[in-house]
């Protein structure tokens, strides 16, 4: 077995500079946002969440403003959700930050996911902490 010299991993970070570089900065940029919005996002689930499905009144009202939410929801959560399996292998919050973009996110059996989700009792108690520290009452499941 031949061991790595330092010339030959000087070489390899020169060639991959311009990746190395982008990569720490999208790591360092994710790792940010997850810190400062997963309490303000987790603060925002509505304690009855689990237990009341309401529609929304924005759709009752106004159709075009609607839309626009939902897609911008969709475009966060998504990135949410991307971000969080990337800070699986890269400093950050990944489980609470993947939670927070399925949550906002709309796909088919979302709400059947999130509950068995969200009844894993760590899980539950980590955001229940969280909403602790928004003065917010703990989520309520069934």
């Amino acid at each position: 077995m031949e061991l790595i010299s330092i010339n030959s991993l000087i070489e390899v970070f020169n060639v991959y500079k311009d990746l190395i570089f982008w990569f720490g900065s999208i790591s360092l940029f994710v790792f940010i946002f997850s810190l400062i919005s997963i309490k303000w996002l987790v603060a925002l689930i509505p304690e009855d969440y689990f237990i009341n499905k309401k529609d929304s009144k924005i759709k009752n009202s106004n159709l075009i403003a609607w839309y626009f939410v939902l897609i911008l929801r969709n475009l966060v959560g998504y990135s949410l959700i991307l971000g969080g399996i990337m800070m699986l292998v890269l400093p950050g919050q990944g489980l609470f930050t993947i939670i927070i973009g399925l949550m906002l996110s709309n796909y088919p059996g979302k709400y059947s996911l999130e509950k068995r989700f969200i009844a894993i009792p760590t899980i539950l108690k980590s955001i229940n902490w969280l909403r602790k520290k928004s003065n917010k009452p703990p989520l309520k499941i069934i």
